[in-house]
């Protein structure tokens, strides 16, 4: 199957274009390779994407004519889209990379999908478009019409856009609602790269809300595993939570992440930021009966593997 990842250089692209490579697809990387984070990061992950079936093309989906060349080109049979401006708090900071990207950009992707129908469009979504909801364990099921950040609102605004093409063009889109994603090659911004940094430097590490959070902590390998099958089982429109199933309090994560680095942490409490929310929490029934698979590695499992991945990289600090 030849299959179109964008984001391909980012942390969940690259993991799962690596595993479409290994069983033998073809696969067409799409990245704009943005600054947000280290670009040595990505281009460190592009490398480890050598492969006579691979081909790589660096432009930002919010470029329509670029994109639609790209499909015009390739004509893939399946789209993975994880291209998109992460991030929460950074949403704060700057809306309008999150528009371009994961609005205009995301819209482009849907248009070139429509013109160049491939079996199945596979985007991620986010654990974010729970907002505030209190009722625990989120599922599908629940309404998300009140999300509490930027970021979570363009996550629901591409369900809502994606459910239209759906309806309208007959296309088989399925949206992922990631889980708090952690593992080798991680993003910068995320928690377990930011208190490994600080506490290999002897620096404190910012505890929000105190340390009273919980987190759905979702193992790299186990988000490409689910997401991979989920791409082969083309859906008329779907939408599938992709978590550990088992919630973490933060001060048990990173005494698990000082156990995994045998380094102590020096923790710096801080009160709840904008956007963020107390406890996230993935009810994946609806996966499970879908494609036989949720998400199951224990934390100190994955954590082990990323210190060890985090210790030998060097452009981790």
């Amino acid at each position: 199957m030849k299959v179109l990842v964008t984001g391909a250089a980012g942390f969940i692209g690259m993991h799962c274009t690596k595993r479409l490579l290994a069983r033998g697809d073809s696969v067409v990387g799409v990245d704009n390779l943005s600054p947000y984070y280290s670009v040595q990061l990505k281009r460190d992950r592009l490398a480890q994407l050598e492969h006579p079936a691979f081909a790589f093309h660096e432009l930002d989906i919010a470029d329509a004519g670029s994109l639609q060349q790209v499909f015009e080109k390739h004509k893939p049979q399946a789209v993975l889209n994880l291209a998109a401006q992460a991030g929460v708090r950074y949403s704060l900071e700057n809306p309008a990379a999150y528009v371009q990207t994961n609005l205009v950009g995301f819209a482009n992707l849907l248009e070139c999908c429509r013109r160049f129908p491939p079996g199945h469009l596979v985007y991620a979504s986010s654990s974010s478009v729970y907002g505030a909801n209190t009722e625990l364990p989120w599922s599908e099921s629940q309404n998300v019409d009140h999300p509490v950040s930027l970021y979570a609102a363009t996550k629901k605004a591409n369900e809502l856009l994606a459910h239209t093409y759906s309806h309208l063009h007959g296309l088989n889109t399925t949206g992922l609602r990631f889980f708090t994603v952690y593992g080798p090659w991680g993003r910068p911004d995320m928690s377990a790269m930011l208190f490994a940094n600080a506490m290999l430097q002897g620096k404190p590490i910012q505890v929000f809300n105190h340390g009273d959070m919980q987190r759905d902590f979702t193992y790299i390998d186990d988000i490409v595993e689910g997401t991979i099958r989920v791409l082969d089982k083309p859906a008329p429109y779907a939408v599938y939570n992709i978590g550990n199933h088992q919630p973490v309090a933060l001060l048990d994560y990173i005494a698990a992440l000082e156990r995994a680095l045998g380094k102590e942490a020096k923790l710096q409490m801080q009160p709840m930021q904008p956007g963020d929310v107390k406890a996230t929490y993935a009810d994946t029934t609806a996966l499970q009966k879908a494609v036989g698979f949720a998400p199951s590695t224990p934390l100190a499992t994955g954590l082990a593997r990323f210190a060890e991945w985090f210790k030998s990289y060097p452009h981790a600090s």
